[in-house]
């Protein structure tokens, strides 16, 4: 009797811990049965295939409807590793062209889970990507010999013409980062990386599809499950029509070869950007197919950096071409007016010719001084307008306001443009001064802002955007790749109209002084003898070596059609490269795609020219 009190409490403890076994399995049981669905997700596996449907990537058009880029045929190999047995290798590497050392490093990069953080024994794994017709079917045929191997069909990017690579960008796998941010993707899926093809990716992408297939107990398939009751239909993507003139685009990166820069024309009263030419450029079938990889490290690794957009990204000293930006300010602070007149004797009297500035009469008015690119004229305005007390109480509130009517014209932030990975510019404020010179400065101390020097600093694009404001006397609209579309309302973004807050009357002298410049000034080789042609040279310092070569223009004068902005690196005077490419260009969209016979000699030596660093 002892001893059956003795043992009592073990027995309970005993018969606790069972029942509490028993229970944890019974939780276990329903959680895996009613709650989870791990294990029905592979039950399902093993009796269902579902097969994703890749709908077409869009299709893109120039502005005159012509097509650019378009999809081919093509094949990718996937993997479902638990389902591989019994791989005869040999025979699956002949069916390919690869070497069977290329496949086991492959099937091992899948496996990788720190390369492949998207990684399941149970899930399709991309193996091989961009295989041609040809070798899909052949794969396909003997399909049944390599069991977890499947072809999944799909189109791959291609070009009917080799421009405008930057401005189109390229397709590539997703990553992870993108995986995680957008619930569409999986991994070994494809979408927009760089330009117009990842600035619209959710357009041109469209929608996915899905087909329910049944497998016999041998992993075979059957066909569809209940006649595709349960299929999804998939949507193509959008069609983009873009602003680009092709066949402009692909003159002007002809006139950049051998040269290093960037061309942008603008469409003025739209904002349509007609042409973005960056130099050098690539061909963009070279980031598609097989050989994508290799020749992104050889593009990645040249020196001369195709794969930068010098358009949006590359930023530079405006030059002289920032003057009339210059005079408008003046004009708009009163700190000038048209007829108002300066000395110059060959530079900047104050500072004892410094910055310099060559021969010229002098005095000179403010049409005359923008016609002869005259430095001392806008180092005089810079003056009255940040040292004349009684204008403003202060240096610091009179750059300020300054500072404000340049950012209004459309420097100093991002346009808006719809490409990826725009540089703002750069237009500093009074507290940057302040800092530099301990609250001691005055015009003198940044003088070199007065010309476009100095810390004043523009990319192409903005540039090219303030010559569209000119031209529309006043505003501007939002710059933009994409003219519309297909099955969409155009986006109202870009029919906003941006006001530069100067008053229209200012832009008379600047407009009239530009057309001087060309009929008689600085861009004389700008003049076409039928249109009237107004521009702006711009000869901007490089720290790195030979000074860079600029343009800004706009034609007609009066009933203005397109802007254009161009810089040369290392070229030398504005005049001597920037000027004549810029008369081609334009030459070239106003006569729609002709060269007049006046500027053949110019085409000539424009083709021929290489500079050199």
């Amino acid at each position: 009797m002892r001893l059956s009190n003795r043992f009592s409490p073990r027995r309970y403890v005993l018969g606790g811990a069972m029942i509490l076994v028993v229970l944890i399995y019974l939780v276990r049981l329903f959680y895996i049965q009613v709650i989870s669905d791990d294990y029905k997700s592979a039950a399902a596996d093993i009796a269902f295939l579902r097969k994703t449907l890749y709908p077409s990537r869009g299709l893109i058009y120039d502005e005159k409807g012509r097509l650019v880029v378009y999809n081919r045929s093509t094949a990718d190999i996937q993997v479902i590793m638990r389902e591989v047995k019994n791989l005869d290798t040999l025979a699956f590497c002949a069916l390919l062209g690869i070497s069977s050392d290329e496949l086991r490093e492959r099937l091992e990069e899948v496996k990788d889970k720190k390369k492949n953080r998207g990684y399941s024994p149970y899930t399709p794994q991309l193996l091989f990507t961009q295989l041609s017709p040809e070798q899909a079917g052949l794969l396909e045929e003997k399909l049944y010999k390599f069991p977890g191997f499947y072809i999944r069909r799909n189109t791959a990017r291609d070009y009917l013409h080799s421009a405008a690579a930057l401005i189109l960008g390229n397709v590539g796998e997703v990553n992870r980062a993108q995986i995680d941010a957008d619930p569409y993707y999986v991994p070994s899926d494809y979408a927009g990386t760089t330009g117009i093809e990842k600035s619209y990716e959710r357009f041109l992408r469209g929608q996915k599809g899905t087909s329910v297939l049944l497998r016999d107990a041998h992993g075979r398939i059957q066909g569809k499950y209940e006649q595709g009751k349960l299929d999804e239909e998939l949507t193509s993507g959008h069609d983009l029509t873009l602003s680009i003139d092709i066949a402009l685009q692909e003159y002007g990166e002809k006139l950049m070869r051998g040269k290093r820069g960037a061309i942008v024309m603008i469409e003025p009263e739209t904002g349509e950007i007609r042409a973005m030419i960056t130099a050098p450029a690539y061909d963009p079938k070279l980031l598609v197919g097989k050989d994508r990889g290799d020749n992104y490290k050889m593009l990645a690794s040249d020196p001369a950096k195709p794969l930068f957009n010098r358009a949006t990204m590359g930023v530079y000293p405006p030059g002289s071409t920032f003057k009339p930006v210059q005079s408008l300010v003046f004009l708009q602070e009163g700190a000038i007016t048209p007829s108002t007149a300066y000395t110059c004797h060959h530079g900047y009297p104050l500072l004892r010719g410094k910055p310099a500035c060559h021969g010229h009469p002098s005095p000179l008015d403010l049409t005359h001084a923008l016609a002869t690119s005259c430095n001392a004229y806008f180092c005089w305005g810079l003056h009255e307008l940040l040292d004349n007390r009684a204008r403003y109480p202060d240096v610091r509130t009179a750059f300020e306001h300054w500072k404000d009517h340049v950012v209004d014209m459309g420097f100093g932030y991002r346009t808006g443009v719809d490409l990826p990975s725009e540089n703002r510019g750069y237009i500093p404020n009074s507290k940057v001064y302040d800092k530099v010179y301990h609250g001691r400065w005055n015009s003198s101390t940044i003088i070199s802002i007065s010309i476009g020097q100095g810390e004043v600093l523009a990319t192409p694009l903005q540039i090219a955007n303030f010559g569209a404001l000119l031209a529309n006397r006043g505003y501007y609209y939002t710059p933009h790749l994409v003219k519309s579309i297909s099955g969409l309302p155009s986006d109202s973004l870009y029919v906003e109209r941006h006001e530069s807050g100067i008053s229209r009357g200012y832009f008379d002298p600047v407009v009239t002084g530009m057309r001087m410049a060309v009929t008689g000034g600085t861009c004389r080789k700008a003049n076409l003898p039928d249109f009237e042609v107004c521009g702006k040279t711009g000869t901007a310092e490089n720290p790195h070596g030979k000074d860079h070569s600029l343009f800004l223009g706009f034609a007609p004068k009066d009933d203005p059609k397109i802007a254009i902005a161009l810089v040369v690196e290392n070229a030398g005077f504005g005049a001597t490269y920037a000027v004549p490419i810029g008369r081609l260009m334009l030459d070239f969209y106003l006569h729609d795609g002709k060269i007049s016979d006046s500027s053949k000699h110019y085409e000539t030596e424009m083709m021929n020219a290489v500079i050199r660093e």
